[in-house]
């Protein structure tokens, strides 16, 4: 007897999603991707994310911006970026109490000793933007000759980032209330004080977001931290940084579910 009615739930989600998936792509093609696009993580924090990520493709729409530059855009992180550049001046207008009693000083590098050699996830513009400004200091003695975990960016005998002025939103979100906690922390034991703003959070679920609704269109990639930041001060070029820093995919995902969040990725707690 032939089966009548309308389909399964769950095929019929599956099969509006391929379709979705294989037709060609337009701004408003993108816009239902993002709307139907899954990360893991707090339910919260994807929707604040889609929220964003929707701003930002209409006001890049509304500039004149191609739809190339806009799916060039949300790939290599740029969409991520410039959002997270928008928190942070809406977060310093009004600066909560962490931020304004923060104990972090120049040479306090204890944040820069890394739990591990992955360092933390960066989008492909902020490794590039490392790259750029580490190149040059290729060969130089770094980070690791003053502690053997530091991040190779820190300068050993100040103990201050050598590309300050470029580093990505992880490090630009993490502070502390007090410095001595963060010795403790760095030393392996446990004390509370240092946290990470949510700017750097929220950038992440944006590029998750961005990954998820462009699947199968473009790669949206993420890379370690201290992994590229050492390429590049072993003298490789940018191209054979990035393939050493290259993460797989499931880090993204690990990090928005905690499992392997930026925060506990780059720092010791």
């Amino acid at each position: 007897m032939a089966r009548t009615g309308k389909p399964a739930g769950r095929a019929a989600r599956r099969r509006d999603a391929r379709a979705a998936r294989d037709a060609p792509l337009d701004l408003d093609g993108l816009r239902a991707r993002v709307a139907r696009a899954a990360i893991p993580g707090p339910a919260d924090r994807a929707e604040r994310a889609r929220r964003l990520l929707s701003a930002w493709i209409g006001t890049a729409a509304a500039h004149g911006a191609s739809l190339r530059d806009i799916v060039r855009g949300l790939g290599n992180g740029s969409a991520a970026e410039q959002l997270r550049g928008a928190l942070e001046t809406e977060i310093s207008r009004n600066p909560p109490p962490v931020l304004r009693d923060a104990a972090c000083r120049a040479g306090c590098a204890f944040c820069c000793i890394l739990d591990g050699p992955d360092g933390g996830t960066i989008t492909e513009v902020e490794a590039r933007r490392m790259h750029g400004a580490l190149a040059p200091l290729a060969g130089r003695p770094d980070g690791r000759d003053w502690h053997p975990a530091a991040c190779p960016a820190l300068d050993p005998e100040t103990r201050t980032c050598r590309a300050y002025d470029e580093r990505p939103g992880l490090c630009r979100a993490y502070l502390s209330s007090d410095a001595e906690a963060c010795r403790i922390n760095a030393e392996g034991g446990a004390a509370p004080g240092a946290g990470l703003l949510s700017t750097h959070p929220d950038a992440l679920a944006v590029h998750g977001l961005a990954r998820a609704a462009l699947r199968g269109v473009v790669r949206v990639e993420t890379f370690a931290l201290a992994r590229l930041n050492a390429a590049a001060l072993e003298g490789r070029d940018v191209d054979a940084a990035l393939d050493a820093a290259r993460h797989p995919p499931k880090m993204l995902d690990e990090a928005l579910r905690g499992l392997v969040s930026s925060a506990a990725a780059a720092r010791r707690r």
